[in-house]
């Protein structure tokens, strides 16, 4: 009953559902009793009788800890839909192993925010057996503005849910850098926020990607070297005004090794190159 599941809670009771709420630290789950939950100290007391359990948690250490905690008082056949960021291998292999003990575990992790689980709005991800995913579906799409299925694979979901953080934490990072460098050029955060209010980089996101996958480098819209320059200077930059940048000097080095290869001619991209599945 973190914020995010315990506004999930929020937003079931509002659509009539019965909801038994448990948390490692009670006062947790009992704060939600005034919005009409039935909460519990005893976890085994909280799952007894319920037709499905959503687990919102921190890792697949806990997540299987947890598992353990409540399966002797599992319903036959109840329904287990794990909204935890955790590894692949590790929602392969709860999928496979509650199946052997006659349960269905399906690991369906968000791109939500708190306000996103309250509002029933933002993404949530599945994949697995076409027939599990017709089950959940259904239970699922209310509590979310969209359902995006990856296909049949157990633990795609629970990859692409990876690999959509390493882009928000990339992002930020890059965020941190260009303020870095405002601060040290002496521009304020209004004047950088203009820039990005009239100029959407996110825009070029597909194009990038095409340019990296489809490895059209000997077709460059921003050759290497320049893009070492520009790179080159914002260090400098930075370096006169008594900061240090977090992300370049490291995406710098590996440009360093591309242009030694002799690529410097080609698409910046390049430096994307072979980091993809064929």
């Amino acid at each position: 009953m973190g914020l995010l599941g315990s506004n999930f809670v929020k937003a079931m009771l509002r659509r009539g559902e019965k909801v038994n709420v448990w948390n490692r630290t009670h006062e947790k789950a009992q704060a939600l009793e005034e919005y009409g939950a039935t909460s519990y100290n005893d976890i085994q007391d909280a799952v007894r009788g319920a037709e499905r359990v959503h687990l919102t948690l921190k890792d697949d250490a806990v997540v299987n800890d947890i598992l353990a905690q409540m399966e002797a008082a599992l319903m036959p056949g109840c329904l287990i839909i794990d909204h935890t960021t955790t590894t692949a291998q590790g929602a392969a292999e709860r999928t496979e192993l509650w199946k052997t003990k006659g349960f269905t575990y399906v690991h369906a992790p968000v791109f939500m925010g708190p306000q996103n689980a309250l509002e029933s709005t933002g993404v949530m991800l599945i994949s697995g057996a076409p027939e599990v995913v017709a089950l959940v579906e259904p239970i699922i799409t209310p509590m979310t503005g969209k359902v995006v299925n990856f296909g049949t694979k157990n633990n795609t979901a629970a990859g692409m849910k990876l690999i959509g953080n390493l882009f928000l934490i990339t992002m930020t990072a890059g965020l941190v850098d260009a303020l870095l460098l405002s601060k040290a050029l002496g521009i304020d955060v209004e004047t950088v926020n203009a820039l990005f209010s009239s100029w959407n980089p996110a825009g070029m996101l597909g194009a990038r990607l095409a340019k990296i996958t489809n490895e059209t480098f000997n077709q460059p819209t921003w050759e290497l070297n320049m893009a070492r320059k520009d790179a080159r200077l914002m260090m400098e930059e930075a370096q006169h005004g008594d900061v240090l940048l977090k992300m370049i000097p490291a995406i710098a080095a590996e440009m360093d090794q591309w242009i030694a290869k002799g690529f410097g001619n080609a698409d910046w991209t390049v430096i994307g190159k072979d980091s993809f599945l064929k």
